[in-house]
């Protein structure tokens, strides 16, 4: 690529920055175009500003100069531009989608008003504007009730409960962050969240949002059951933002599918972080999305061998109580399948939790709870994939020594 070639990014999330200050920092312009009215923020962290923990500036992320807020409605292949909502069009030579991801709306009745807005009172949390229209409707007192709980729900519900909410907690699933952790890492969140004072049903399901007069009253569960709710947060997960995509005729399955340079079915349009499909996979995490974009500027800047091949990632939530924090992380595997070895060690007087799990003398996957000194050291092991020593000392080590990260 040459000096004075256009790339153009559209969405101003963790990827889409990362992308366009890497590529600043290569020497390669670009044209970065957002649709949020904020500073583009670290979405990770909404649910800190949520629990009051932090301003909206402390998140807000190091924007490039040439930020453009515009909301794109189109993409021209042949002529190589972008149309946006107020009629303008911007050129480019090389095309990035950082478009991220939008809130799962469970099909709940009641959840829409009859203008296909969400009623008074219930809220998703995925935007900023999300997390300051839910941060000026708690109260002390208020009663919350939280639909889902994976990470964003725990993460939701704990920032509530600090705002003193009376918190309710809906889980569909068997038991909290099923997705990430096993059953003993699960009790450690739900036990850490009844300190905080909320209130957990799991195999639970959501079947009706009741209304007055346009704003939310009450919750009701499939077997009848109501919970007041002078708040709803929807935290159902998260689909690929794939509209732009769609509509101009990419290769979209789950996700934007990508190949290991990030490129599109057209040749000119990348795509990275939340909405991408590669290999496969759809992340919806932030170390892929970065990886992808650390990627991606290397060869849009003139590294032809650039590739990116996939990222092996850890779950990491730090839940702040009222005496000191809960941390998490969790990587790859964390059930056992027949056959494997696992090493667990707990201690339920200082409330934390290792384990790991071992197949043909390799660390597939493990879970820590509370003191997580020995994580880096893990993870790095998982990573490198090799094989371990067979009288698993060294592996002991990792999980008791707490400075092996």
């Amino acid at each position: 690529m040459t000096s004075n070639t256009r790339v153009v990014v559209i969405g101003a999330g963790l990827a889409g920055v990362r992308l366009a200050r890497r590529l600043g920092e290569l020497g390669t312009p670009v044209t970065l175009v957002g649709d949020e009215e904020h500073r583009p923020y670290n979405r990770v962290l909404l649910a800190e500003v949520l629990a009051g923990r932090y301003s909206p500036d402390v998140i807000a992320l190091p924007a490039p100069a040439e930020l453009t807020r515009a909301r794109v409605t189109g993409i021209d292949r042949e002529a190589r531009t972008v149309e946006c909502a107020d009629g303008s069009k911007i050129a480019y030579d090389r095309l990035v989608l950082a478009t991220g991801s939008n809130p799962v709306l469970p099909p709940l009745r009641g959840l829409f008003t009859p203008d296909h807005v969400l009623p008074e009172g219930v809220h998703a949390f995925r935007t900023m504007d999300d997390c300051l229209g839910l941060s000026k409707a708690v109260r002390p007192g208020a009663k919350a009730v939280v639909i889902g709980g994976g990470l964003l729900g725990v993460s939701a519900a704990r920032a509530l409960a600090q705002r003193g909410a009376q918190v309710v907690l809906a889980q569909q699933g068997e038991r909290l962050m099923e997705r990430q952790l096993d059953p003993s890492a699960s009790k450690l969140v739900q036990r850490h969240l009844k300190d905080l004072g909320v209130e957990i049903h799991t195999e639970c399901r959501v079947r009706d949002v009741r209304c007055v007069g346009g704003a939310v009253r009450s919750v009701e569960m499939a077997d009848g059951y109501a919970l007041d709710a002078d708040l709803v947060v929807l935290a159902c997960g998260v689909h690929p933002r794939v509209g732009l995509a769609q509509v101009a005729g990419l290769d979209v399955r789950k996700g934007i599918v990508v190949d290991d340079e990030l490129r599109t079915s057209d040749p000119y349009i990348h795509a990275i972080g939340d909405c991408v499909q590669h290999a496969g996979t759809v992340y919806g995490l932030a170390t892929p999305a970065l990886e992808q974009a650390d990627a991606l500027a290397e060869l849009l800047a003139g590294d032809l061998t650039a590739r990116y091949t996939g990222t092996r990632s850890l779950t990491r939530l730090t839940l702040t109580g009222h005496d000191s924090p809960f941390d998490l992380a969790a990587f790859g595997e964390t059930e056992a399948l027949p056959g494997d070895d696992v090493v667990q060690l707990a201690d339920a007087t200082r409330g934390t939790y290792r384990k790991v799990v071992v197949r043909d003398d390799r660390l597939v996957g493990g879970v820590l709870v509370g003191e997580l000194g020995t994580v880096g050291a893990l993870a790095r092991a998982w990573e490198g994939a090799e094989p371990l020593p067979s009288d698993g000392g060294p592996l002991l080590h990792l999980l008791t020594n707490d400075g092996g990260s």
